[in-house]
């Protein structure tokens, strides 16, 4: 069996963060004969294999080409600062930013200096637009729905959201989210979640008591079939991009 398939611990929540700086973790993919580096020079969460790709990219200064993205992939610069180019379209992403790239996109990159770029990839993506599409940074966020009350412990809090992108068949959505502060009790994941908190802090504790907090700044990824809690008691805003399925 091959390591994705060889778990020492039950899905969870993950610090990506500090995935991303550590150079010896994760899972390196196998390079094929002059492919670019923005798809060569990758590490892999270990996650079961499926819908999901979650992992690393760590990029020398330079410049490249990808000619075609094999499927739509949300990206976050945890460090230095990346330019997208296609067809006209100029994509500058600093620490903290985030955008879509979709399936079969061609784009060039440059990097000033080595980045580090956090992903997630839908592999099940359909050939749409092929475009680069940017996550706002100032959004105008509309009402949204709000946890299912059988898991609240606190008042309903009042939530409110921005969609950047949402695929074709709906699994795949990516934006803005905010949230009042609630606090409710340990909740089946049916979806991977990957979030960035823009303000505020959470935190989680899974079935098995561990927990763990995240605050502004920090990227971390909640695993599919994960078992997990939330407390929040500070106004929190996060940006996402979400596996659910259908």
């Amino acid at each position: 069996m091959s390591s994705l398939q060889q778990r020492a611990t039950p899905a969870t929540f993950v610090d990506l963060r500090e995935f991303a700086r550590d150079p010896t973790r994760g899972i390196p993919v196998t390079a094929q004969d002059g492919e670019d580096a923005f798809l060569s020079s990758r590490r892999l969460l270990d996650l079961p294999p499926g819908p999901v790709t979650v992992g690393k990219i760590a990029l020398d200064a330079g410049a490249g080409a990808v000619d075609a993205l094999p499927a739509d992939e949300f990206i976050i610069v945890s460090e230095g600062s990346l330019t997208l180019t296609r067809m006209g379209q100029t994509v500058v992403l600093g620490a903290g930013n985030s955008a879509v790239i979709l399936r079969d996109a061609w784009f060039a990159w440059r990097a000033e200096a080595p980045a580090t770029i956090i992903f997630m990839r839908y592999n099940h993506s359909v050939v749409g637009s092929r475009a680069l599409v940017p996550i706002a940074q100032a959004p105008e966020l509309q009402p949204s729905g709000t946890p299912p009350a059988e898991f609240m412990l606190t008042p309903a809090p009042v939530c409110r959201n921005h969609t950047d992108y949402r695929s074709e068949d709906g699994q795949f959505v990516c934006g803005t989210w905010d949230s009042t502060p609630y606090h409710r009790r340990v909740m089946p994941y049916i979806h991977y979640e990957l979030m960035h908190l823009l303000s505020g802090s959470v935190t989680f504790q899974d079935e098995t008591g561990r927990s763990g907090t995240f605050s502004e700044g920090d990227i971390f990824l909640v695993e599919q079939h994960a078992q997990c809690s939330w407390e929040s008691r500070e106004h929190v805003a996060k940006v996402y991009a979400i596996f659910r399925p259908s």
